[in-house]
């Protein structure tokens, strides 16, 4: 959390009055938060030299926040974090250990003058450190007693396994945003489950990067789409109906999350797509409604031509984020067929 101003009335350094809620002394330019600057640039660069990009991310953007607007510390650290970020994901190259010492920010506001393991075990632990991050997500209280709340409705209308399934299906969605928005540094709180509406997280920080809003926003189908393949193979392997009713829901509602329409998953995925790959994401959502007649997404096509027609789209191409939306809805969609008996047959 980010301290409040009026923790510091007067500048240190010339004894000057400081107005509220402003990040630098007027008289002599010193930056409010210089002592906690130089600690957040401290652990940044020291995760960077342990390639521990996630954790630099992280602390650069807490900086950035303590920051004031137009100042060259602001807009160094910017710059940093857009790069990292692309490191992080492979579309930018390893840049040498002593270079990022260029980001850290000085006391002034202008200046410093005044101004894998490889292999199954590698997998294995992979796999761990996902189950890991899940398991902490059921520490908080908030999350806990929500969805313990959340169980027990749907319990009543449907029964323990088929609610039990229903709210991990809509858990791991959410958990798999939350896992994203950590790789990318930004804090996020752990789900909380609403009744009759699902579950919802609070980002702590502010998304201003297409391809990491795509990122987060598509990491929750994901997520949501292995939660409904598991349910799928548990079914296959048991012959219990309910399995194959949990993969099914949890199919639908994902694909509904696809909808690029505001803060869906699907708007955030659209957000980094070029006008054409917008198109190619209706031509895909229209061929996977031509084989399975999901009514869906005729929905998902209409607000696609929305998005599509709209001028405002990003003028590079995101080729990740397009693979993404379009193999979701081909997956979810196909498991919307999925048979499930009506209630009296």
């Amino acid at each position: 959390m980010t301290p409040s101003p009026t923790a510091i009335p007067t500048c240190p350094q010339c004894g000057g009055q400081i107005p509220p809620h402003l990040l630098y002394c007027p008289s002599c330019q010193r930056l409010v938060y210089a002592n906690e600057l130089k600690q957040l640039s401290d652990q940044a660069l020291q995760a960077e030299q342990e390639n521990r990009l996630s954790d630099a991310l992280a602390a650069w953007r807490q900086a950035f926040e303590l920051l004031p607007l137009g100042s060259i510390q602001r807009q160094t650290i910017k710059d940093r974090i857009e790069t990292l970020s692309l490191q992080l994901d492979g579309l930018a190259p390893q840049t040498p250990q002593n270079t990022s010492r260029r980001a850290k920010p000085s006391t002034s506001l202008f200046g410093k003058n005044g101004g894998g393991k490889a292999g199954l075990f590698g997998l294995l632990v992979v796999l761990f450190s996902k189950f890991k991050v899940l398991l902490l997500g059921l520490t908080k209280l908030h999350t806990l007693f929500s969805m313990l709340l959340f169980f027990g409705i749907y319990c009543q209308m449907w029964g323990w396994k088929f609610a039990l399934g229903f709210v991990l299906s809509i858990y791991i969605h959410e958990m798999g945003h939350v896992v994203s928005l950590n790789h990318y540094g930004i804090k996020a709180t752990a789900p909380v489950f609403i009744p009759f509406v699902g579950a919802i997280i609070r980002v702590k920080q502010t998304l201003t990067d297409p391809r990491e809003d795509s990122r987060v926003g598509l990491a929750g189908p994901t997520w949501g789409l292995g939660a409904a393949l598991a349910a799928y193979a548990l079914y296959y392997a048991t012959g219990d109906m309910v399995f194959a009713a949990i993969a099914r829901i949890g199919a639908w509602i994902n694909l509904f999350n696809l909808l690029p329409f505001w803060q869906l998953d699907g708007g955030r995925g659209f957000h980094a797509l070029s006008r054409w790959q917008r198109w190619a994401a209706v031509a895909a959502v229209g061929a996977a409604w031509g084989i399975t007649q999901e009514g869906l997404l005729l929905v998902l096509m209409i607000f696609g031509v929305i998005k599509a027609l709209d001028r405002n789209s990003p003028k590079e191409p995101d080729m990740t984020g397009l693979i993404q939306y379009v193999f979701l809805v081909a997956i979810l969609s196909m498991m919307c067929l999925i048979p499930v008996p009506t209630p009296g047959h």
